[in-house]
């Protein structure tokens, strides 16, 4: 059976840029993933009254807001097809519309369908943030969160952020199509976060070798930084290029309440992350 990745291309307000397109496409071929993607147009309801009609002209700024989520759209749609032909990949492709209320109620639900979602992360986009975590935590699928601001390449090292917990061994599952390619797996547990069995990332590394996996174990200390923080330069120090985490939080209508580790990490991505809730 194949694996099925879902690709939300989001064109409002902001569009989606070419790079994610890029490094979701290379995250597919480096799975050997089939992608459906969702280009996703804006639908605006017209609210408009006489007096608005008048002084701003509403439902002219409408179609103009519009027209440009369906120009973006199809230039998005154009890369995405030239991408996936060169690399190899079957895509795809589907076209739909949401108010803006909706895009991000509609990309968890069609995320649903597929096995995996990759997600493009900037950090300075507040309206791609939420839809990301709305995708995260309304999916029930794994997110891959690309950062804009990166190539990505080779998936060759892969660190798991390892406390034992219920979501941590949701994200494990959820990463073995890494894990299965990856040459080199690394078991992190912070040791001076929360109070944890010293012994669990021996536990884990050793059930990883077992199944055949390359797998080392390295534990970690915060200081006095934040817990996010620090497992991520520590992941870059050693020259990982996937992380693999637990996400802990939920989401109450829009307004989403994050774990510690997952509110750091979100902050500021800095690598790819896969999540798990």
């Amino acid at each position: 059976m194949r694996t099925l990745g879902f690709l939300p291309l989001l064109t409002y307000p902001d569009a989606s840029s070419e790079k994610f397109v890029m490094n979701a496409i290379a995250v597919a071929k480096h799975l050997d993933l089939d992608v459906c993607a969702h280009c996703i147009y804006v639908d605006i309801p017209d609210v408009s009254t006489a007096l608005s009609g008048i002084l701003l002209n509403v439902p002219q700024m409408i179609r103009e807001a519009e027209y440009k989520s369906r120009a973006a759209g199809k230039k998005l749609l154009d890369a995405l097809r030239t991408a996936a032909v060169e690399a190899g990949v079957s895509v795809t492709t589907v076209e739909t519309n949401a108010p803006p209320s909706g895009i991000g109620e509609i990309a968890a639900s069609q995320a649903r369908y597929g096995d995996l979602s990759l997600m493009e992360w900037d950090a300075t986009d507040s309206s791609t943030r939420l839809i990301a975590e709305e995708v995260l935590f309304g999916s029930g699928r794994p997110v891959v969160l690309l950062p804009s601001a990166m190539t990505v390449g080779v998936i060759d090292h892969v660190m798991i952020a390892w406390d034992g917990s219920r979501v941590a061994a949701r994200a494990l599952a959820d990463a073995t199509p890494f894990l299965m390619r990856a040459k080199r797996i690394s078991v992190a547990t912070v040791l001076d976060e929360k109070p944890i069995d010293k012994n669990i990332g021996e536990r884990l590394a050793l059930a990883l070798q077992r199944r055949g996996l390359d797998a080392e174990v390295l534990t970690l200390r915060v200081g006095d930084r934040a817990i996010g923080e620090a497992i991520q330069a520590h992941a870059l120090e050693f020259g990982v290029q996937l992380l693999v985490m637990g996400g802990f939080g939920h989401s109450r209508i829009r307004d989403f309440v994050l774990g510690g580790a997952t509110a750091d990490v979100l902050n500021d991505v800095r690598l790819p992350i896969l999540f798990s809730h």
